[in-house]
Protein backbone atom coordinates (compact mmCIF):
# COMPACT_ATOMS: atom_id res chain seq x y z
CA UNK A 1 0.00 0.00 0.00
CA UNK A 2 1.82 3.03 -1.54
CA UNK A 3 1.64 6.70 1.29
CA UNK A 4 -1.16 8.32 -1.24
CA UNK A 5 -3.57 6.09 0.68
CA UNK A 6 -2.50 6.35 3.81
CA UNK A 7 0.50 8.86 5.44
CA UNK A 8 1.71 9.60 8.77
CA UNK A 9 3.12 12.95 9.78
CA UNK A 10 5.21 13.71 12.98
CA UNK A 11 4.65 16.18 15.64
CA UNK A 12 5.85 19.74 14.87
CA UNK A 13 5.65 23.20 16.64
CA UNK A 14 2.82 23.85 15.07
CA UNK A 15 0.98 20.38 15.69
CA UNK A 16 1.78 18.59 18.80
CA UNK A 17 0.42 15.18 17.82
CA UNK A 18 1.89 12.74 15.57
CA UNK A 19 -1.63 12.69 13.25
CA UNK A 20 -2.56 9.65 10.65
CA UNK A 21 -3.91 10.70 7.15
CA UNK A 22 -6.31 8.20 4.84
CA UNK A 23 -6.95 9.59 1.81
CA UNK A 24 -11.08 7.25 1.75
CA UNK A 25 -13.34 6.68 -1.30
CA UNK A 26 -17.02 6.76 0.57
CA UNK A 27 -19.90 5.29 -0.81
CA UNK A 28 -22.63 6.45 1.25
CA UNK A 29 -26.64 4.73 0.71
CA UNK A 30 -25.14 1.05 1.01
CA UNK A 31 -26.93 -1.48 2.64
CA UNK A 32 -26.54 -2.20 6.48
CA UNK A 33 -24.96 -5.33 5.78
CA UNK A 34 -21.88 -3.96 3.60
CA UNK A 35 -21.31 -0.86 6.16
CA UNK A 36 -17.22 -0.90 6.55
CA UNK A 37 -14.08 -1.05 4.62
CA UNK A 38 -14.91 -2.40 1.08
CA UNK A 39 -11.76 -2.37 -0.19
CA UNK A 40 -8.11 -1.03 0.32
CA UNK A 41 -5.74 0.01 -2.73
CA UNK A 42 -2.85 2.26 -3.30
CA UNK A 43 -5.46 5.34 -4.00
CA UNK A 44 -7.60 5.07 -0.79
CA UNK A 45 -9.79 3.29 0.79
CA UNK A 46 -13.25 2.41 -0.06
CA UNK A 47 -15.70 2.80 2.68
CA UNK A 48 -19.36 1.68 2.12
CA UNK A 49 -21.85 3.42 5.47
CA UNK A 50 -25.57 3.07 5.51
CA UNK A 51 -26.22 6.82 5.94
CA UNK A 52 -27.64 9.08 3.18
CA UNK A 53 -25.03 12.36 2.04
CA UNK A 54 -27.04 14.95 3.46
CA UNK A 55 -26.89 17.49 6.14
CA UNK A 56 -23.62 15.50 7.43
CA UNK A 57 -25.34 12.18 8.03
CA UNK A 58 -22.66 9.96 6.06
CA UNK A 59 -19.55 12.01 7.58
CA UNK A 60 -20.94 11.02 10.65
CA UNK A 61 -21.10 7.42 9.67
CA UNK A 62 -17.73 7.34 8.20
CA UNK A 63 -15.94 8.56 11.33
CA UNK A 64 -17.95 5.84 13.26
CA UNK A 65 -16.67 3.06 11.45
CA UNK A 66 -12.89 4.75 10.79
CA UNK A 67 -13.27 4.47 14.84
CA UNK A 68 -14.25 1.13 15.15
CA UNK A 69 -12.26 -0.43 13.12
CA UNK A 70 -9.07 1.40 14.37
CA UNK A 71 -10.05 0.80 17.99
CA UNK A 72 -10.01 4.86 18.28
CA UNK A 73 -12.30 7.22 19.87
CA UNK A 74 -14.84 8.79 17.77
CA UNK A 75 -13.09 12.29 19.16
CA UNK A 76 -9.65 10.94 17.60
CA UNK A 77 -10.91 11.22 14.25
CA UNK A 78 -12.03 14.24 11.99
CA UNK A 79 -12.60 14.73 8.59
CA UNK A 80 -9.84 17.51 7.27
CA UNK A 81 -10.98 17.49 3.58
CA UNK A 82 -14.02 16.54 1.45
CA UNK A 83 -16.75 17.21 3.41
CA UNK A 84 -19.45 17.62 0.85
CA UNK A 85 -17.31 15.14 -1.12
CA UNK A 86 -17.36 11.40 -1.30
CA UNK A 87 -13.71 11.72 -1.59
CA UNK A 88 -12.45 12.51 2.17
CA UNK A 89 -9.34 12.58 3.93
CA UNK A 90 -9.23 11.58 7.87
CA UNK A 91 -7.19 12.30 10.18
CA UNK A 92 -6.37 10.26 13.21
CA UNK A 93 -4.35 11.14 16.31
CA UNK A 94 -4.34 9.24 19.87
CA UNK A 95 -2.74 6.60 21.28
CA UNK A 96 -1.20 4.26 18.63
CA UNK A 97 -0.97 6.80 16.68
CA UNK A 98 1.98 8.55 18.95
CA UNK A 99 3.97 5.33 18.09
CA UNK A 100 6.60 5.57 15.72
CA UNK A 101 6.20 6.09 11.95
CA UNK A 102 6.48 2.34 10.84
CA UNK A 103 4.48 1.18 14.01
CA UNK A 104 1.94 3.15 13.28
CA UNK A 105 1.57 2.29 9.77
CA UNK A 106 1.82 -1.24 10.10
CA UNK A 107 -0.96 -1.12 12.87
CA UNK A 108 -3.49 0.79 10.52
CA UNK A 109 -2.52 -1.91 7.64
CA UNK A 110 -3.23 -4.66 10.20
CA UNK A 111 -6.51 -3.25 11.35
CA UNK A 112 -7.78 -2.22 7.69
CA UNK A 113 -6.80 -6.16 6.38
CA UNK A 114 -8.72 -7.43 9.38
CA UNK A 115 -11.64 -5.36 8.72
CA UNK A 116 -11.83 -6.28 4.60
CA UNK A 117 -11.07 -10.26 5.83
CA UNK A 118 -14.13 -9.92 8.05
CA UNK A 119 -16.24 -8.09 5.69
CA UNK A 120 -16.13 -10.79 2.72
Amino acid sequence: MSSRAIWYVAATKKSAKNTLYMHCNVKPGASKNREGIGAVNDEAIELCVAAQAREGEANKAVIKVLSEVLGLPKSDLQITQGLKSRAKTVAAVGSWVNSSEEGCLQRVREYLDKALSQAH
